[in-house]
């Protein structure tokens, strides 16, 4: 029973980012107006930049590598949040495509043999740090030396949160930001993704859980994860919205909000940023919009 729970509830992760159309995406609110596409040097992801490459200064842009919901092969799924990052000085990559240029793209969700499979690879997010590393080395890539190449983030929502922790031994990762997620605690019904609560001790530099509450169908596999995590700095983040989150709210939401504090505090040093998350009164403590705890900082 316990299992078949597990497999309706993922079936639910799976479906939910397919079916759910994202808002009108802007440009971002942040310094560097963001636009999205695909590249022909990295095939099946959708990159988001700032819009104007020559005013980003060497060094400036931190690497957000993100699972989409449902693992789905829509890399726009998510692309109200994805937009707000890149225009606060991140480069961006989410596996799958652009489905508007591609009217004929097959649909993502495949069953068989009684489980489900997740219609991308956490192999998708190591190909996008790969190709960013090797951008930022090629002299006429317009990212040449613009990223600074210590400073990766590995994310996702739900079924991509798991493919970011599936990924966690990869050494060039800074954070880990895992969102609406959690392992499960028996069995794994996602074919093709094999991530168990052993993992977690992989993860490294520091992670946040960013979670929507009670009604969040993930929550309760969240918080064991975030209770499991006592070898590095770990923050947990209650958003009460749901599984759904804020991400295709104008600019993200409170949920892209709180990813960019994150990162520009762990991948960026800036001390505006880390007083949201640490000492007395910290920003985030008394916010009454989220729930906020943490630990081993």
């Amino acid at each position: 029973d316990r299992i078949m729970k597990s497999v309706s509830v993922m079936a639910f992760w799976l479906a939910a980012a397919i079916l759910a159309g994202p808002a009108l995406a802007g440009e971002g609110s942040g310094p560097y107006p963001a636009v999205f596409e695909e590249d022909a040097g990295l095939p099946d992801h959708v990159v988001y930049r700032p819009e104007h490459m020559e005013a980003v200064k060497a060094g400036e842009l931190g690497l957000y590598v993100f699972g989409n919901g449902g693992c789905s092969t829509d890399g726009t799924s998510s692309r109200n949040h994805l937009l707000e990052i890149a225009s606060q000085g991140y480069l961006v990559v989410a596996p799958g495509i652009i489905p508007s240029a591609h009217p004929k793209a097959e649909g993502e969700t495949q069953a068989g043999n009684g489980q489900l499979r997740a219609p991308t690879a956490p192999e998708a997010l190591t190909e996008a740090i790969d190709w960013a590393v090797r951008e930022n080395a090629r002299p006429d890539s317009p990212y040449y030396h613009r990223l600074a190449p210590g400073k990766i983030a590995a994310s996702g929502w739900s079924c991509g949160g798991l493919q970011a922790i599936a990924i966690a031994k990869d050494p060039r990762i800074s954070t880990f930001v895992i969102m609406n997620s959690g392992v499960f605690n028996a069995g794994n019904p996602i074919a093709g993704l094999n991530v168990d609560k052993a993992m977690l001790a992989s993860l490294h530099g520091s992670v946040i859980y960013v979670m929507g509450g009670p009604t969040d169908i993930a929550y309760n596999i969240g918080r064991d994860d975030y209770s499991r995590i006592t070898h590095i700095p770990a923050a947990y983040i209650d958003i009460p919205v749901g599984h759904g989150g804020t991400y295709m709210e104008p600019n993200g939401g409170i949920g892209a909000e709180v990813v960019t504090a994150w990162l520009n505090w762990r991948l960026k040093d800036d001390a505006t940023a880390a007083r949201k998350f640490t000492g007395d009164g910290c920003g985030y403590c008394v916010d009454k919009r989220i729930v906020y705890e943490h630990k081993n900082f």
